[in-house]
């Protein structure tokens, strides 16, 4: 991804800037997709064809990683070694999910594809947090 379209998609040409915000995106659709799990598991559960206390537990983990994330991204400059923290575990989660489909869940067609999509979107703000943490390396070089 080139700097220009990365500042672009951050609305700014700060790569400090583009990495908090990117890393603040993530805590908050993490977050939200965790309170979700948290408070609607039985009818998600349901709908993805997922077990509630599976959605529960995922529900805790979740909404405890936005809050680490979220944490890291308030920081002015949020340190490096954390940043790669957050893009391993978010390369990790997508890989997990896609195994897991594969192998072991069972969910509905719904599940499926939201299994996929989340993925992909987790995938994504790994690759934009990491292009970002480079571009503020570079920059401050």
């Amino acid at each position: 991804m080139s700097a220009t379209s990365l500042t672009a998609l951050a609305r700014t040409s700060h790569p400090q800037t583009a990495l908090r915000r990117f890393l603040a995106l993530d805590a908050v659709v993490t977050g939200a997709n965790g309170l979700a799990y948290l408070v609607a598991s039985g009818p998600l559960g349901r709908l993805l064809g997922v077990g509630q206390g599976l959605l529960l537990a995922l529900g805790a983990l979740l909404a405890a990683y936005a809050g680490g994330v979220a944490l890291l991204a308030s920081r002015a400059r949020p340190a490096g070694l954390g940043v790669r923290a957050v893009v391993e575990t978010n390369l990790a989660w997508a890989v997990l999910s896609v195994v897991a489909l594969a192998l072991w869940l069972t969910p509905t067609t719904a599940g499926s594809v939201w299994t996929v999509l989340q993925a992909a979107v987790v995938a994504g703000f790994a690759a934009l947090q990491y292009a970002a943490l480079r571009l503020r390396q570079e920059d401050s070089d």
